[in-house]
């Protein structure tokens, strides 16, 4: 079964870290006419009506260049420009969540190059100044390091691991066996998705979704397996997918984010899906969507 998260890994692009210092190969590639690059105003893209639009090198506006890399023969770029361009156009810059209906069909062999492009677009945005010495940050290394003017202390990009989890209990595979799915107080009516969480300093990936579980619903996690990650640059996150087995199945809400939960067998998933009561995570390249499947055993109708 092919999930959708993994649509994300299967066409990667060449990032080039060992040329990313020479100026004089960047400057070659960036004269290359047919060179693309992806243009973002502080955080946000604006999509044309055909989907995600990449200019030519020529076209691109002044900002920091970004070398995104290489793939099919051509050189990928994002130049990122001050938040204040598409502030003056709100509506027609989004996002990366309003650019996601773009990265699924014909368009989702883009999203390694687009998370790419906005997980370091995001970095610049949140680090302008030394955390050191408060000093003025400058981009180099193609766009994949900042240093400060004052002090000389060089940042890098980082992302921060958040576990995603499946938990089911009961007999594996039987009729009666039931995963455990979870409503915030900010979505709709009717949807649920699985839970997650950050992984906190000196804590392991499996104790964190043990934590996580039992804050968030009071269900006590036993057994946990990997299942796959999925970059996340909202706005700089490594979802790292597990399965769980309960050792409890009472809930108990302390949360604040979490106003409901409750535990589905796979009828009444599909049911529920099928009669639109039920609305699960988005089909197109979500993580959350793939554990869900692999549980259930195929694919499932409705997203949002």
């Amino acid at each position: 079964m092919t999930y959708p998260h993994q649509s994300l890994a299967a066409d990667p692009h060449d990032r080039l870290g060992l040329l990313r210092t020479d100026d004089a190969w960047l400057d070659q590639r960036w004269s290359d006419p047919a060179g693309r690059v992806l243009v973002i105003a502080g955080t946000r893209v604006r999509p044309g009506e055909a989907g995600l639009e990449w200019v030519s090198t020529a076209d691109a506006p002044d900002g920091v260049r970004v070398l995104l890399g290489e793939r099919g023969g051509v050189t990928w770029w994002a130049v990122i420009v001050p938040g204040e361009v598409a502030q003056a156009e709100p509506e027609r810059w989004v996002a990366l969540r309003g650019l996601l209906p773009h990265l699924s069909g014909a368009q989702v062999d883009q999203a390694p190059l687009v998370f790419h492009a906005i997980g370091l677009a995001e970095w610049h945005w949140a680090h302008r100044f030394c955390p050191r010495c408060g000093g003025t940050l400058v981009a180099r290394a193609a766009g994949h390091e900042l240093v400060c003017a004052d002090c000389g202390r060089p940042q890098f990009p980082r992302s921060d691991p958040a576990v995603i989890m499946l938990i089911a209990a009961g007999e594996p595979g039987s009729p009666e066996e039931r995963c455990l799915l979870g409503h915030n107080h900010n979505w709709p009516a009717g949807r649920y998705s699985t839970l997650a969480g950050f992984c906190e300093p000196g804590e392991s990936l499996e104790d964190a979704v043990r934590r996580e579980v039992l804050e968030e619903t009071g269900v006590v996690v036993g057994e946990v397996s990997y299942f796959g990650n999925q970059p996340w640059p909202l706005p700089s996150s490594l979802m790292l997918g597990f399965h769980g087995r309960a050792v409890s199945e009472e809930i108990r809400l302390d949360d604040a984010d979490v106003e409901d939960a409750r535990w589905f067998t796979r009828a009444e998933m599909l049911s529920q899906a099928e009669d639109g009561t039920l609305v699960l995570p988005g089909s197109g390249i979500s993580i959350s969507r793939s554990l869900i499947e692999d549980w259930y055993g195929g694919t499932l109708p409705g997203s949002w």
